[in-house]
């Protein structure tokens, strides 16, 4: 749970404190690790492509069973003789060739559910995990430990437009060390996913939640690991990559704000 601290720095553009803000009712949630990790699971189950298998797989041939009295086992054999296919099992699921026993339909539900309190809940129980310096260590983010978490920046930022900017800013926050791990990480992916636009795997970086994009998504869409996203679109998944809450997250002022005033709450 968060500490008594009731208020938290707000770092300029300079890295700087220009005052303190007071810190949201939503960061003192208990977190709930395994309302977290089924609210990502559901979120990423919608992204599943169902699949199938041609249901005349296995099947196009003429092989019939010659039945008993015959010293052999009751499988459908081709027909025919003098032939290197002749008079071998086929169609059976334990034949070469064969059709699959139980394949994959298409049918399939693969799209889970879950309650709206449970995931409200797990999206209370994500966002105060980012103010818990020890989860955001164990998952392995670098960062100034001098900085309070919340970590929150003002709203300046969103008006960003240059790369280079934002270069600065983060490295003036602290944790620009973070985007050097996950630069470190970047390898080509092995398989075929390389041919299916995602040639290249990578660590997770800081999130920034911002209340109006008026350039920072541009100016930061380069940058490796780091993700932006709006408050109003903010969910489980983007705070707790890999159902592991403490992702290292960059609040601006005002999403701090609309907290506050129970914005999640609708």
């Amino acid at each position: 749970m968060l500490t008594q601290t009731l208020k938290t720095k707000v770092y300029d553009l300079e890295g700087n404190e220009k005052g303190e803000i007071e810190v949201p009712q939503v960061f003192s949630t208990p977190v709930r690790f395994d309302l977290i990790k089924k609210a990502v699971i559901t979120i990423q189950s919608h992204r599943f492509q169902p699949k199938g298998r041609d249901p005349m797989a296995g099947k196009r041939t003429t092989a019939e069973s010659l039945g008993v009295g015959y010293g052999l086992a009751r499988l459908p054999r081709v027909k025919g003789e003098n032939y290197p296919k002749a008079r071998t099992a086929a169609f059976a699921p334990n034949t070469v060739g064969g059709r699959v026993a139980f394949p994959p339909t298409p049918e399939k539900k693969v799209k889970k559910k879950i309650n709206k309190k449970e995931k409200l809940l797990a999206l209370k129980s994500a966002i105060a995990a980012t103010a818990i310096k020890e989860l955001v260590s164990k998952r392995g983010h670098k960062f100034d430990l001098a900085k309070t978490f919340p970590l929150v920046v003002s709203d300046e930022i969103q008006n960003v437009k240059r790369t280079s900017e934002i270069v600065q800013i983060l490295k003036k926050l602290g944790v620009w060390s973070d985007i050097e791990r996950v630069s470190s990480t970047i390898k080509i992916r092995a398989g075929k996913g390389k041919k299916r636009g995602r040639r290249k795997k990578m660590r997770v970086g800081p999130l920034i939640v911002i209340m109006n994009d008026n350039g920072i998504k541009k100016a930061a869409r380069n940058i490796p690991g780091v993700t932006i996203v709006e408050l109003k679109n903010l969910n489980p998944e983007h705070l707790s990559p890999g159902t592991h809450p403490g992702r290292l997250t960059i609040w601006v002022e005002s999403a701090i704000k609309a907290l506050s005033e129970g914005s999640l709450n609708g």
